[in-house]
């Protein structure tokens, strides 16, 4: 055994093979003329679909990232308000409120479209409010 058993090509792609199918009819000869005509059109109308769904996606990615950037600053804000009127050590409430400026500087990023500079500064963010809480 060389240990190479599939370095053959399937029996669909081989050459030989390749010289007897049948090449297609041209649209627009034989019966199936008005299929052809409706097949282009369908292939067009989701091809035009898939445009619009592409265009939408870095509007969504920007939406994402600043919601996210939103709801973490805020909830970092809170619970840094909660954690300074408490018995805390002072540096849980600190460490929230910086979790939370940099989840709010991810909202500014994802806004202005810097979605993946945006979705590591809200995991920064995050981590630094976790490791705050380390030390209640």
């Amino acid at each position: 055994m060389s240990g190479r058993a599939d370095s053959d090509s399937p029996p669909d792609t081989r050459a030989e093979e390749a010289g007897k199918a049948e090449e297609p009819e041209e649209p627009g000869r034989g019966d199936d003329a008005e299929a052809a005509g409706h097949g282009e059109r369908d292939r067009q109308d989701r091809q035009g679909e898939q445009d619009e769904q592409d265009g939408d996606a870095p509007r969504r990615a920007r939406w994402a990232a600043t919601g996210t950037g939103a709801v973490l600053a805020l909830a970092g804000t809170a619970a840094s308000l909660l954690r300074l009127t408490g018995s805390a050590p002072a540096l849980v409430p600190v460490a929230y409120a910086c979790g939370a400026g940099t989840c709010a500087l991810a909202a500014v990023l994802g806004s202005r479209g810097r979605t993946r500079r945006a979705l590591w500064l809200s995991v920064a963010g995050l981590m630094v409010m976790a490791l705050g809480d380390q030390f209640d």
